[in-house]
């Protein structure tokens, strides 16, 4: 077992400094006591959890000498603590953060201070690519530009050469939101590629991609084992995000329609779709409680993979009206996906099979995968 420095601080993992098999424990006894009588299958654990998030968040401050530092929030707290040492970050992040920091230091640029609005970094997003160990670099500015950013970005490429794209992101505004709504690519074509399985996918800043990859082909090879697809069959996958279960079904089904309301995510949707080569996909920026009113055929399995909020219950009854054989729900919050189920299980819909998936290790949240038929 790794110690963290912080752990009794930091606010990003509840379970750092416990065992990792008694974690997977209370993962298990929490998602079989919010399903009840319904048997949950074993959760479905790391070999090795430590480092497996590829897609970072880091805000900046300064200490008393003026140094900068990358950090996480303090839990229940406002203050910022150095995460550059993290054990579940992956560990070119930590290295990366660490640059970005000495440099920062070195190039006299300081830190966004939230409270008086001035400053020049804010935060950092990097997203890590599983297969092509390439690195997408999201600096964060609450200032009107970077100084000296040629030189600042080109030292930095210097030292991390994996880091494949570099994207200054502008945010002026007093809100807790990461990115902001305006962009410009300065190193790079402002995305990456990774693959999941036989599929390679493009992620844009704004576009939702899982933070674990190796867990994450893990939940969709389960959905996809759940959802026994047919060639005759017509596939729904609501909020899609890029396409990366609806594109995984394609070849297995006659025909996918994806839905997600975020159009970054469906632009890049229907790029990985040309990618690979696939012809039996759509996608439509829409809300999914809109776009299912508009349906005129019949799904015959509906892939479900909300944000923690769940599915709105408007989108469910219009759903249970479609009468879909089977439903696949993969969710990160399985407390509002039972509540979803049991709006499903009145209109005569039963769980045939809920599997747990560690998707993020040491923290108290866990991703869980079920299968719905009508009876």
């Amino acid at each position: 077992m790794k110690t963290c420095p912080v752990r009794k601080k930091c606010g990003g993992c509840a379970y750092i400094d416990q065992e990792y098999e008694t974690t997977l424990q209370h993962k298990q006894e929490y998602v079989q006591k919010l399903f009840g009588k319904i048997k949950v299958d074993e959760i479905k654990g790391m070999k090795d959890p430590y480092h497996y998030r590829h897609k970072i968040y880091a805000s900046f401050y300064s200490d008393k000498t003026g140094k900068i530092h990358a950090g996480l929030y303090e839990e229940n707290s406002h203050k910022l603590l150095n995460s550059t040492m993290c054990l579940i970050q992956h560990v070119k992040a930590n290295d990366i953060l660490k640059t970005i920091c000495d440099l920062a230091s070195s190039f006299k640029i300081d830190a966004y201070n939230e409270d008086t609005g001035r400053g020049v970094l804010r935060h950092c997003y990097l997203r890590v690519s599983r297969s092509e160990q390439t690195v997408m670099c999201v600096l964060v500015i609450g200032s009107k530009g970077l100084p000296s950013s040629k030189t600042f970005i080109k030292k930095l490429v210097e030292t991390h050469p994996e880091i494949q794209t570099v994207i200054l992101n502008y945010n002026h505004e007093h809100t807790s939101m990461i990115l902001g709504r305006r962009s410009d690519v300065v190193y790079g074509k402002g995305y990456i590629t990774d693959r999941i399985g036989n599929l390679q996918f493009r992620i844009s800043p704004q576009s939702f991609y899982q933070v674990n990859p190796e867990q994450t082909e893990i939940i969709y090879n389960t959905a996809l084992e759940m959802a026994q697809l047919k060639k005759n069959d017509l596939v729904f996958d609501v909020c899609c995000g890029i396409g990366t279960i609806a594109l995984s079904a394609a070849p297995l089904c006659k025909h996918v329609i994806g839905v997600e309301i975020n159009e970054q995510a469906i632009k890049d949707a229907e790029r990985n779709m040309v990618l690979n080569g696939i012809e039996n996909a759509e996608f439509h920026a829409d809300d999914a409680s809109h776009f299912i009113q508009k349906m005129k055929s019949k799904p015959d399995v509906v892939f479900l993979d909300p944000p923690r909020s769940g599915m709105e219950e408007s989108f469910l009854r219009t759903l249970i009206r479609l009468s879909p054989k089977k439903i696949v729900y993969v969710s990160c919050n399985p407390k509002t996906q039972i509540r979803d189920i049991r709006i499903l299980a009145r209109a005569g819909y039963r769980i045939k099979q809920a599997v747990p998936v560690d998707n993020f290790p040491f923290t108290r949240h866990v991703e869980n995968v079920c299968l719905l038929t009508h009876h």
